[in-house]
């Protein structure tokens, strides 16, 4: 694969709020003798195409333990930081930043701290994959949906009979070998150029490439269940079993 022209800046945005639902203070919570944020940010630090790495918090805590763990950091504004501010108004509000201070970047890496499992290889792999096709402006992580197929999932009507989700009732069920493969988008990596993530307001277009994880690394930190299953994962990975 080519490798990233020098003049292509690239900058890595690691949006962390304070508030969570599911699981209290978890960007920050010790996982594996480590906060959370931590793997993240030393997974992009480790990456050998991101030219500045930062994390987007409000909370000061996060805001501490990241620069503990040497990435600079951008105060988010409180309307940015609610359970319904867009993930798009943050990372603008760090481009912004930037652009104003005489500093502008080609490409934007998103990389959510509640995504532990991803490696360094995998941000520079979709790097260089989004690179070396010149149509794509954008690529995202995806994970191969296996046991919730859809051919495999029903609905209830009102009157609580079993429907397909395609509303029929032919309940010949395909083998697995016959399925297409279904993808979900997992969270773990988003890469845009930034004219046409400005331009879409979405990674996800029609010009968005996908980057298939294997299944363990798509799992993510929402609750406590999330936490104790990840957990062991990267005890498993550093003993080298996965």
């Amino acid at each position: 694969m080519k490798k990233i022209r020098p003049k292509e800046k690239i900058i890595a945005i690691i949006p962390a709020r304070g508030g969570s639902k599911g699981l209290s203070r978890k960007n920050i919570r010790i996982i594996a003798e480590k906060p959370l944020i931590a793997w993240t940010i030393e997974s992009a630090k480790k990456s050998k195409y991101l030219d500045r790495i930062v994390v987007s918090t409000e909370d000061k805590e996060i805001a501490e333990v990241s620069e503990k763990y040497g990435v600079e950091v951008i105060k988010r504004p409180a309307e940015l930081a609610r359970d319904n501010s867009p993930t798009f108004d943050a990372v603008m509000h760090v481009i912004d930043y930037f652009q104003s201070k005489g500093e502008v970047f080609d490409i934007v890496v998103i990389l959510e701290a509640t995504s532990p499992l991803r490696d360094s290889e995998d941000i520079d792999k979709c790097i260089e994959i989004l690179y070396s096709n010149e149509k794509a402006r954008a690529i995202v992580s995806i994970a191969k949906l296996e046991s919730s197929h859809p051919e495999f999932n029903v609905v209830l009507n009102k009157e609580r009979f079993i429907k397909k989700i395609n509303g029929t009732s032919n309940f010949r069920t395909l083998r697995r070998q016959e399925l297409q493969d279904i993808f979900f988008f997992d969270g773990t990596i988003y890469i845009s150029y930034i004219d046409t993530y400005k331009q879409k307001r979405t990674i996800y277009h029609e010009l968005t490439l996908g980057y298939i994880v294997p299944k363990y690394k798509s799992l993510e930190v929402d609750d406590i269940y999330d936490f104790i299953s990840i957990e062991a994962l990267i005890k498993a990975k550093k003993e080298g079993k996965i």
